[in-house]
């Protein structure tokens, strides 16, 4: 029972914080851009433009799946994989501390994605109510090989190129 209770907790705060985070990219909400800034934004970055929408349906959907343990092991992926590609783009230069900037938070929320793919998603969810036994080793191991595969990709698809002197990416 109070094992139960610790993933419920976990999957609703981490899943419902990314939910947001993509309600932000989606729709504007909570103080976000939508979709044309966030594209704006990702194209910046050296992203295409499409990408906004990519992001923004993985935080969105991948958050509420985690939160309501359905889908657990590719929730998960979902999660960390979202998590990696802003580690890799955004944070990995800044440190690790979130208040410059740094990586720590995402990549806890990675981390919460990755665990309950491990661990499944407790009693306490729509896995569960459907009979559906998704969680354990294998489909922790999958989560990470989905979540470093696909996030590998993304980040490879950006086009960038070193400014001259400076060392900083510009887009291509």
């Amino acid at each position: 029972m109070n094992v139960d209770m610790a993933l419920l907790i976990i999957r609703v705060v981490a899943g419902t914080t990314l939910a947001a985070h993509g309600a932000q990219k989606l729709f504007g909400w909570f103080g976000g851009h939508g979709i044309d800034g966030t594209g704006a934004f990702l194209q910046s970055m050296g992203f295409p433009r499409v990408h906004a929408w990519l992001a923004a349906l993985t935080e969105f959907g991948g958050g509420l799946a985690h939160a309501l343990g359905l889908l657990t092991p590719l929730a998960g992926a979902a999660v960390a994989g979202v998590m990696l590609v802003a580690i890799a783009v955004a944070h990995w230069k800044n440190g690790f501390f979130s208040m410059s900037g740094g990586f720590e938070f995402p990549l806890v929320l990675a981390t919460a994605g990755i665990a309950i793919a491990f661990s499944g998603p407790g009693a306490w969810s729509l896995d569960h109510l459907f009979g559906w036994s998704l969680g354990g080793t294998e489909w922790g191991v999958a989560a990470i090989g989905l979540a470093v595969i696909s996030s590998a990709a993304i980040v490879g698809m950006r086009s960038v190129r070193m400014e001259r002197g400076s060392g900083r990416e510009v887009p291509a």
